[in-house]
């Protein structure tokens, strides 16, 4: 994790814990490591394996109370795809795109400025908005490509069966 983010994520949490009389446990720190290292989206049990890596055992329990404080705190999101739900640290990343196949699943993020600035020039009434994410969902170039094969692959099988009104 980049310094100047892992230092700021820890002053939210830290800052947070604080002011509401919490204790400060190396796991949830070591969780909020492991989030901000993973890089991209995780599932809660890659979270655990990756904090399992630094030699942190913390329960199916803890580790679900402390992303789901991680979300409030807007330290991570949470994205329910295709495939199940994933996390991503967020901090650094408020605002961005993302393409889903819906043939495969896999979710790549795209750069779209104009997207980003159209959203951070809309006015919106009685609402702050802290940031957003956009969903775009189609077929990935593998996926069409094996689509295509499979499809001509069938062409060429019923063209190939004699027709059953021909005269041999």
């Amino acid at each position: 994790m980049k310094e100047n983010i892992k230092e700021k994520v820890r002053q939210v949490l830290d800052s947070y814990l604080e002011m509401s009389g919490h204790r400060k446990t190396p796991e949830r720190y070591a969780i909020l490591d492991a989030c901000y290292s993973l890089g991209g989206h995780f599932t809660l049990d890659e979270l655990g394996e990756k904090v399992k890596e630094n030699n942190f055992r913390v329960s199916r329990a803890t580790l679900y109370n402390t992303v789901k404080l991680f979300i409030e705190l807007r330290l991570i999101t949470r994205h329910n795809l295709q495939d199940g739900t994933k996390y991503e640290a967020c901090l650094d990343n408020d605002n961005h795109v993302h393409q889903i196949c819906t043939v495969c699943g896999k979710v790549t993020e795209v750069c779209a400025p104009l997207i980003l600035q159209a959203v951070k020039d809309t006015k919106l009434k009685r609402f702050r908005k802290d940031g957003f994410t956009l969903y775009i969902y189609g077929i990935c170039s593998s996926c069409q490509s094996k689509l295509t094969k499979r499809r001509m692959l069938e062409e060429k099988g019923k063209s190939k069966k004699p027709n059953k009104n021909e005269h041999r």
